[in-house]
């Protein structure tokens, strides 16, 4: 098991540097400025050259990404060059919101998915199982973003349940600041919830065809306990492949959701931060979205171990 651990963390530190070259190289040949954005269009030629040299900017490209990783491992993420202010703490500040928003979300998605999956799998081609599947449909082609403005018009305009954006805070009270997030999370996870809910259907369906669970219904277990107690744990390989893919998604989705809820969080600060070219927000910001859903991932492979012994007797 060690051993199984140990090939995945390296993997994991792969796939950060490679990650980390990737969103330099990317940024970094983005046309324009980030000290012409600051002092103006009318600003004099050797003014945005001073202020260059101030940001570091003239370096040459090795020594800046080397920097930046420096940086990176001891928790110095320089200052943002709009707001002057250190870029871990502007991160901190909008990671209240955002974090809570991806579980929310994510939580959702799993609720709805796997009660929708093992209801249609256990009614396979009955009138409950049509009709789930066809809202599934419907849920995978409604964009995150029009479905939140339908949700705004009829439970923030309509019946006034629901504020339509921005956020309480936690400091008035976990409830209110739930309630700000309700919203957001709904709309970015019906979207995911239908494909998980289809992945689990199929899953579920293939193991039901297997030879154990014939077995097992003809030693005298009831269906529902044939359902949870063996059929479940094996069809969860494939849905929790998808649920670690789905996580990636949900945290890209904020970048959207967060601007149409008006809400500050992690997204919204990346939007204003490539509307200000403030590129040493935006490279830290995506660089934290990255290595989350690397980690993710990683706690997805490790969880393989322990539901499939299969999979880690063929990888030691």
């Amino acid at each position: 098991m060690s051993v199984f651990v140990l090939r995945r963390v390296l993997t994991l530190l792969a796939t950060l540097v490679g990650a980390s070259v990737i969103i330099f190289l990317v940024l970094d040949a983005l046309p324009g400025n980030a000290a012409q954005m600051l002092m103006g269009a009318d600003a004099s030629a050797d003014a945005v050259r001073a202020l260059t040299v101030k940001l570091g900017l003239d370096q040459p490209l090795a020594v800046r990404y080397v920097q930046w990783i420096r940086g990176l491992v001891v928790g110095d993420l320089g200052n943002s060059y709009v707001y002057g202010t250190p870029v871990a703490s502007l991160i901190a500040e909008r990671l209240v919101l955002t974090i809570p928003l991806a579980i929310m979300s994510m939580l959702i998605t799993v609720v709805l998915a796997l009660s929708a999956g093992i209801y249609t799998a256990a009614n396979h081609n009955k009138l409950g199982d049509v009709g789930v599947m066809s809202l599934t449909q419907v849920g995978i082609a409604l964009p995150n973003f029009w479905f939140a403005i339908l949700l705004v018009l009829l439970f923030a305009v309509r019946l006034q349940w629901l504020s339509a954006g921005g956020f309480a805070g936690w400091d008035d009270g976990i409830w209110l600041g739930v309630k700000s997030l309700l919203l957001p999370s709904i709309s970015l996870a019906v979207v995911q919830a239908a494909i998980l809910a289809r992945v689990t259907r199929s899953a579920v369906l293939e193991v039901l065809r297997e030879d154990f669970v014939r077995t097992a219904r003809a030693k005298g277990l009831g269906k529902r306990e044939v359902l949870w107690s063996h059929v479940l744990r094996n069809a969860m390989i494939p849905v929790m492949t998808v649920m670690g893919l789905q996580f990636a998604n949900l945290l890209a989705g904020t970048i959207v959701i967060e601007n149409v809820f008006y809400l500050p969080g992690l997204g919204r600060l990346i939007f204003q931060s490539i509307a200000n070219r403030d590129l040493i927000v935006v490279r830290n910001c995506v660089m934290l979205l990255a290595a989350m859903v690397v980690i993710v991932n990683f706690v997805v492979d490790v969880l393989y171990a322990f539901i499939d012994p299969r999979i880690k007797v063929h990888d030691l």
